[in-house]
């Protein structure tokens, strides 16, 4: 792979994991948050209209390729319990940070992922894109995760208005890394949204499936796992090594 000048990365099930307890977690402290903040809600019942309503919201971005925010999902979910309230209400903002609070402490780097962006960032360009709804959060992860500094162009879709698979945010990517197309590698753990959707625009993937291999358990997103294979032969990797050695031959 001598003509790489380079590198996009996925963020969850790629560099990190997200253990499966962080949504429970996250759906406590919403709705303690809209408790506190006067809403007579009981737990159960909110918590399944907050959740079919994030489906709903979900199902439709898979079909347009727009991204969702958990404001409108909880503005949703709150209508069905009796509350007409506005998504830019200040009390879902404040909902929304407590939703997200939860999930530094419950995310774990692949191992060895500091170390790969190190012996890299020498040699690349490289870059993160990640489908993520709430930017601050994922800012804020990349931070205190010690991540942001090996990256050139960070990309939410939460930002771009779009994400992952639709073409839009990988014409971001290239256009940002002033590289073409041709030259990138982007490497991510879902078969569509990373595997296929970076075919598609012309990049070049790697699936890693370090996560998928180890077994390990993750947080997942309601839509993720509907495709379980990439359309296309594609290269995979289970560890950094493997990533090293690909970029070396």
């Amino acid at each position: 792979m001598k003509n790489i000048k380079a590198i996009g990365f996925d963020l969850f099930n790629t560099l990190i994991s997200v253990k499966p307890q962080a949504l429970d977690e996250a759906l406590g402290r919403l709705t303690g948050s809209l408790i506190q903040s006067g809403f007579r809600l009981e737990r159960e019942p909110f918590i399944k209209a907050h959740r079919e309503a994030a489906a709903r919201f979900l199902e439709e971005t898979s079909l347009n390729g727009r991204e969702t925010h958990n404001r409108f999902w909880i503005s949703a979910a709150l209508k069905t319990q009796g509350y007409d309230i506005s998504p830019d209400d200040p009390h879902i903002a404040v909902a929304v940070e407590a939703y997200f609070s939860p999930f530094l402490q419950f995310c774990s780097l692949v191992p060895g992922t500091r170390e790969m962006l190190r012996t890299l960032k020498s040699r690349y360009r490289l870059a993160l894109l990640s489908n993520f709804t709430h930017p601050p959060a994922a800012t804020n992860i990349l931070d205190n995760m010690g991540l942001a500094s090996f990256f050139d162009v960070v990309l939410i879709s939460g930002e771009l208005g779009y994400c992952k698979p639709h073409p839009l945010v990988f014409r971001r990517l290239v256009e940002d890394l002033g590289t073409k197309k041709s030259q990138i590698l982007y490497v991510g753990d879902d078969p569509e949204l990373d595997v296929n959707g970076a075919q598609r625009a012309g990049l070049q993937p790697i699936w890693i499936t370090y996560v998928r291999d180890h077994h390990i358990p993750s947080a997942k997103s309601i839509l993720s796992g509907r495709v379980d294979m990439p359309e296309y032969e594609v290269p995979r990797i289970s560890t950094w090594e493997d990533l090293l050695s690909l970029l070396d031959k």
